[in-house]
């Protein structure tokens, strides 16, 4: 009993940068308790460990898979208007870019950035999502749940993608608009991107019903 509990301490002591404890950190939606892992890393960088393990994804820190989408972006829908191409490049560089973002949200919040982020995650992971499938000689539309793992790889993907779109239409640096796209999500406010990606895939559900 005495090794496991030292074991426990030793794990809270670590924190993220050697700055922010995942401690008190809280997942509110039940649904992604299981897809969101807050296991306490100091240095987010795994290595790949777990890529080739079924539903690895899953057992990787947050913040690290929040910062390998940071790496391809991706693009608004599917005309590529934008490349991502320029993300590319060394793990330092997101690395710090997440760190200066963190900073930027500690001081607005007064609260733990890595609670911030998992909130955001949690308030644009849609529900609810419509499929096109071929039924006979028309194509139907259908709502469908969206599993836990999707949501919160839509929410990561549009989170980082609203970031990217804003870097591109002003002059402000890659860790402010990041902060600044978490804290819109974390708010739920429309004037996120992944916000209102979230609000259009559960309306186009809602009218497929």
């Amino acid at each position: 009993m005495s090794n496991t509990t030292t074991q426990e301490r030793g794990l809270q002591s670590i924190k993220l940068f050697n700055k922010w404890s995942f401690e008190d950190v809280k997942i509110e939606d039940p649904g992604l308790v299981n897809v969101i892992s807050l296991h306490p890393i100091a240095y987010p960088k795994t290595g790949g460990r777990l890529a080739k393990e079924p539903f690895g994804k899953a057992k990787i820190n947050i913040v690290e898979r929040f910062i390998n989408r940071m790496f391809v972006a991706g693009h608004k829908g599917k005309k590529h208007k934008l490349t991502s191409g320029i993300n590319t490049g060394k793990t330092l560089t997101n690395i710090d870019n997440i760190i200066e973002a963190f900073e930027i949200i500690e001081k607005r919040t007064k609260k733990n950035p890595i609670q911030v982020l998992v909130k955001a995650i949690e308030n644009a992971a849609p529900v609810e999502e419509a499929i096109t499938y071929q039924k006979g000689g028309i194509v139907a539309r259908e709502p469908v749940i969206v599993s836990p793992q999707r949501r919160v790889d839509l929410a990561i993907r549009n989170l980082v993608v609203g970031a990217y779109m804003k870097r591109h239409a002003n002059k402000k640096t890659a860790g402010q608009v990041l902060a600044e796209e978490i804290l819109l999500a974390y708010e739920n406010n429309p004037e996120s991107f992944a916000i209102s990606e979230k609000n259009r895939r559960e309306k186009e559900a809602e009218g497929a019903r």
